[in-house]
């Protein structure tokens, strides 16, 4: 509701106008034919209603028919009009004015609504954007009315959830919403607002089902909006809980396939060293007969297997430092060409007479890096693809600079990894579906030297093509190029 002394204004105005333009004819154009006269007054008129709205323009409409039929009809001077000819053309005025002033304040009300409907949809876009943005149930609830609150520009906003008989509030001017009539917005299932005190209340849909309302203050939404707004909230509450269910279905599903990938190492990888020290000390209780050296072959074998067990346990832990920030890197400066000799000094043994290509972009950076756990990568990689390919291939060894990052590769020409393997061989306990009972091992190498590389600030993956090998790149952060996470 405008102020008496704006409308007053607004009418002293239009008044001001019409004199205007009776003494611009009057004085300057006082040879001005009568039409010139009548449709300057219109589009006055009609300029005045696109702006202030209908009442103003109607009395501009009557103040401009009489100074018309005033000053330029005859008898000029005397509100009398002798030719009856004179009576249509000032009804015809009139009429003209009054009509053209109701479509004009109709166009300027429709073009206000049609903005107001356009905000008001940016604005619910806005309020989408910010709900996608919560990442569970209770943190969505609790954010509602302040993105209420921030998108529409509301003082206060509320959020009453049925199922919990529980409210949530903005930070802000929570004293101007009414519990009751958000029940009452909820039971009734409707919008309802009350202009008076600029409160809106709306219910809270999934589908046709109400299961809250919401309430805001400050601000006069369309009940359209307030409808659109609900249901919002609803697909959003149900998304998140979608989500959180989806989330605790996927962590339930990869604690049981972990639980059966650790009875499987069990299963495969402690019975059989179990089982070689059980049967050595019991041939060594049993009989009393065995010479010198079949004792210390049954001692050598429970010493062995007495290790792999206790090398099993050492994995085992040390992923599990890893993975929890338990382990201290000491990063420093290493060379590329250092960290490939140290790694191809440690594999000599096991590598025997197998060949190994080795080669070095120029001018390779150095890399921050824990030299020790830099080479523990590299063994492991090492070790993978001397165990899975044949004697007589050789195995490559490339490093190149990518970014701020060196990237070291080692290639084999083993049995390669199928493709939805090779996502799943990262996995703790995991190993080939094909090779897991022809070579020895735990499933714990490669996790672990996936953690190593990440402690580092890099990344480990893989390539390969079954029949034609494997590629395995990691990456370790180039000397004072970036930040390393520890």
């Amino acid at each position: 509701m405008q102020p008496l002394w704006q409308r007053a204004i607004r009418f002293a105005v239009a008044l001001a106008i019409v004199a205007a333009i009776t003494a611009f004819f009057r004085k300057v154009l006082p040879e001005v034919n009568q039409t010139t006269v009548a449709l300057s007054f219109l589009m006055a008129i009609l300029a005045v209603s696109a702006v202030w709205g209908m009442a103003v323009s109607v009395f501009m409409s009557i103040v401009a028919v009489l100074a018309f039929n005033y000053y330029f009809l005859p008898p000029i001077g005397t509100l009398t009009i002798a030719d009856p000819q004179n009576w249509v053309a000032l009804f015809a005025f009139l009429a003209t004015a009054v009509v053209g002033s109701q479509l004009s304040d109709r166009i300027r009300h429709e073009a206000d609504a049609a903005n107001q409907r356009r905000r008001e949809i940016e604005k619910l876009y806005v309020f989408s954007q910010k709900l996608l943005g919560e990442g569970n149930v209770i943190q969505l609830l609790n954010a509602i009315p302040n993105h209420l609150a921030d998108a529409f520009e509301v003082g206060a906003a509320s959020l009453f959830l049925a199922e919990k008989n529980k409210f949530y509030r903005s930070g802000q001017g929570v004293l101007h919403l009414d519990e009751e009539k958000m029940r009452v917005a909820f039971s009734r299932d409707e919008p309802s607002v009350d202009s008076q005190a600029g409160l809106c209340f709306a219910p809270v849909r999934v589908g046709l089902r109400p299961i809250g309302s919401f309430g805001a203050s400050g601000c006069i939404l369309s009940r359209q909006t307030l409808e659109a707004a609900g249901t919002l909230i609803g697909i959003a509450i149900e998304r998140a809980r979608a989500v959180e269910q989806l989330s605790k279905t996927e962590a339930d599903r990869q604690g049981e396939r972990l639980k059966s990938a650790l009875l499987d190492s069990i299963t495969h990888d402690f019975r059989t060293p179990l089982t070689s020290i059980k049967a050595s000390a019991t041939s060594l209780l049993s009989t009393g007969d065995h010479n010198s050296a079949q004792q210390r072959e049954l001692l050598s074998v429970i010493d062995e297997e007495c290790d792999r067990l206790n090398h099993l346990v050492e994995e085992a832990t040390e992923i599990a430092q890893l993975e929890s920030g338990e382990v201290e890197l000491e990063f420093k400066s290493v060379r590329v060409d250092e960290l490939i000799g140290a790694a191809l000094s440690h594999c000599h043994k096991a590598l025997g007479a197998r060949e190994v290509r080795v080669q070095i972009a120029p001018e390779l950076p150095p890399v921050r890096a824990d030299l020790n756990r830099a080479k523990e990568v590299f063994v492991q990689l090492i070790d993978n693809a001397n165990l899975y390919s044949p004697k007589d291939r050789p195995i490559s060894i490339s490093a190149e600079k990518n970014g701020n990052f060196v990237t070291i590769s080692v290639a084999d020409q083993g049995p390669g990894i199928e493709d939805l393997e090779q996502g799943m061989i990262f996995d703790k306990f995991y190993r080939g579906k094909d090779q897991r009972y022809l070579v020895q091992g735990t499933g714990m190498g490669l996790p672990i030297a996936k953690a190593i590389v990440e402690a580092h600030g890099g990344s480990l993956g893989v390539m390969s093509q079954v029949g034609h090998g494997s590629v395995f790149s990691f990456s370790l952060p180039v000397e004072a190029s970036v930040t390393v996470r520890r």
